[in-house]
């Protein structure tokens, strides 16, 4: 269940999130098709209204491909980011999260995952903010309703240590 200063919104101003059997509710984003149904849906009403080609193919195939195009691109451009993070859920009790993304066909599917599986990438990835076990995710920091959550899950709120040990090893050298 998504709060209702949640739904339709990319941001909110929701102080308390919402609880339900996968945890406390701490992100929300939209993501959906919504502009590519408008499209298609104002389509045979420009289809009908203008008569750039002489020819009832040319505009059948010229509409056509712009209808492919508004369909194919955010497809594709889902497909590139699915790991991008609709909801997270939290369940303190047991420090773990249930990160739900989209599918190219918009069904749901859930990664659950441990505080202490999360790894930050050592370098900036375009469609990656974090790895839960070995699933790379997505999310929008300024998103989280409430910072500390994503500096939890981040695990920026543990002490930060320093080894000399650690800055004398080579790059990809274990311990």
């Amino acid at each position: 269940q998504v709060p209702a200063c949640w739904q339709g919104r990319a941001q909110c101003s929701h102080t308390q999130p919402v609880k339900s059997e996968d945890g406390r509710l701490i992100y929300v984003k939209c993501f959906s098709y919504s502009t590519s149904a408008i499209s298609l849906t104002f389509l045979p009403y420009i289809f009908s209204q203008s008569n750039m080609f002489g020819s009832l193919a040319l505009q059948v195939l010229f509409y056509g491909v712009i209808g492919s195009f508004t369909v194919i691109t955010p497809a594709l451009l889902h497909f590139l980011t699915k790991g991008y993070v609709i909801r997270l859920y939290h369940e303190p009790t047991t420090d773990t999260y249930k990160a739900i993304t989209y599918s190219v066909v918009l069904s749901e599917t859930s990664t659950v995952f441990h505080q202490d599986d999360v790894k930050i990438p050592s370098s900036a990835h375009v469609f990656t903010t974090f790895y839960a076990k070995t699933k790379s995710l997505l999310v929008n920091p300024a998103l989280f309703p409430n910072p500390e959550d994503y500096n939890h899950l981040m695990g920026y709120d543990k002490p930060f240590t320093f080894d000399a040990e650690d800055s004398e090893k080579e790059p990809g050298e274990e311990k």
